[in-house]
């Protein structure tokens, strides 16, 4: 006989009534806690936005060479291509032509395991940011070389280069990230959900100061393993749980704790309960690990009225790209999986009639070098990025298309590319979308001011009036 799943409502009351009172019989400590939590609640009923929006951040850990995903494809621009990357260069004739208006005189293409993205591209559902990278203040080849203007604090180190997309502030080491700092503007939560889901666990983007990730399995499977399962192991382990949830813990590290690990449950369930709640998509999702969570990010969003959320952030760690080697043959197996989702979510949120209110952006730790080191390419700087959606200004290329030239104005070294459009500019541009003030943005991201100063959206990927 297969384990049935007890009553929702009934576990669901359970933590509510082991719950109850807590504020009363808290310490000092544990009782500001309780008292900050409740005050979030209540400004998100006064700050009401009218209206849904939400973030998507698809992270391509390892440093994506994305010289080879957005590609030169006019005669001129394809041979200062062909001569720099040499032997990790893709063939012209293979290249997928994108239909743009020349950026800098200079024509475009993708890879040819991208031709879901081209589809998007072509329609208007996907624009690229040009060579755009993290920057305190704009730079050129002298100055880097002079070193007269600071650059991001451990340039073309996986470990503060990852943080630094995430949490938009490469002058510093910061754990607290800008999707994090939004949140804790914003204060948009229900009782227990935070507005940040993440599908790969904890991560910079989404941490914020008060605001915390609530973090979801692509499988649906929430909460503790096993707890809430009817039969006699599981039954008597949830018994041994709840006495431990129920008991008034004097110390409030213990009490804290307890207090977490309920909210926590309680969240679960009514995560479960309203996922319960969304019809089947009838797009198919393939079955490999970014289309699976893509999908559970579509599931969560097709739920977004029973969990009462006007604003929401999502976070995919999509690894692999960090190729030193073998980089021709391990594009070959990623970027049929990236093109694969990014149009399955798509069509899924065209099916919730939510493809409007949804952007997906894709961050990296960095470019990488033009020049191969026998069969991959090494770390650098300047790179690609890709923003989806129906209020994206899609169908072009934002930012600048600098020579690929060997020994260029800003191509230092090995082929490393600086940065023409900063990583500000580009999480700025989607803030704004999102609601961010014009005052707030500059507190977010503090050296938007080196690179722009106006009142509009910085880069012009996004429409102002969607």
């Amino acid at each position: 006989m297969s384990p049935k799943r007890k009553s929702v409502q009934s576990r669901r009351t359970f933590l509510k009534n082991s719950g109850c009172a807590a504020l009363a019989s808290t310490t000092l400590f544990s009782s500001l806690i309780n008292m900050k939590a409740l005050a979030s609640a209540s400004l998100d009923k006064k700050d009401e936005f009218g209206n849904y929006k939400a973030l998507v951040c698809i992270l391509l850990s390892g440093g994506a060479d994305s010289h080879n995903m957005l590609i030169p494809k006019g005669a001129s621009e394809y041979n200062e291509y062909l001569t720099t990357r040499s032997n990790l260069a893709i063939p012209q004739s293979q290249v997928l032509p994108l239909n743009h208006a020349p950026l800098n005189g200079k024509q475009f293409g993708v890879h040819p395991d991208m031709p879901q993205i081209k589809n998007l591209f072509d329609s208007g559902k996907l624009a690229w940011i040009s060579n755009v990278g993290t920057l305190i203040e704009p730079i050129t080849k002298a100055e880097y070389l002079s070193n007269s203007v600071s650059t991001p604090l451990g340039l073309f180190s996986h470990s503060d280069q990852i943080k630094h997309w995430q949490t938009g502030r490469p002058g510093e080491r910061s754990s607290h990230g800008w999707g994090g700092r939004i949140a804790d503007l914003i204060l948009s939560q229900n009782d227990n959900l935070s507005m940040n889901v993440s599908l790969s666990g904890n991560n910079f983007f989404q941490n914020g100061e008060t605001s915390s990730v609530f973090s979801i399995k692509p499988t649906g499977d929430f909460g503790l393993n096993g707890y809430g399962i009817d039969n006699n192991y599981n039954t008597i382990r949830d018994e041994a749980i709840n006495s431990i949830l129920e008991r008034d813990y004097a110390d409030i590290y213990k009490k804290t704790y307890t207090n977490t690990m309920k909210k926590s449950l309680e969240g679960n369930l009514e995560m479960e309960e309203a996922l319960n709640e969304v019809a089947p998509f009838s797009t198919q999702f393939s079955d490999h690990d970014l289309s699976t969570q893509l999908k559970m990010i579509a599931k969560v969003i097709g739920a977004r009225d029973t969990l009462g959320f006007e604003r929401q952030t999502f976070f995919v760690n999509f690894t692999g790209w960090d190729h030193h080697d073998e980089i021709l043959e391990s594009q070959q197996e990623k970027l049929p999986m990236l093109d694969a989702a990014l149009a399955e979510f798509m069509s899924a949120l065209e099916e919730l009639g939510v493809s409007d209110d949804v952007t997906t952006f894709t961050i990296s730790d960095f470019g990488r070098t033009l020049t191969s080191n026998g069969d991959g390419s090494d770390h650098a700087w300047g790179g690609n990025a890709m923003v989806m959606g129906g209020s994206v200004n899609g169908g072009a290329i934002y930012g600048d298309a600098p020579s690929l030239e060997l020994d260029s104005e800003l191509m230092l070294p090995r082929g490393v590319l600086i940065p023409t459009t900063s990583s500000s500019e580009y999480f700025a541009e989607l803030a704004k979308w999102f609601g961010v003030s014009q005052s707030d943005i500059h507190e977010i991201f503090p050296d938007l001011s080196n690179f722009y100063t106006g009142t509009g959206y910085p880069v012009g990927f996004m429409n102002q009036n969607p």
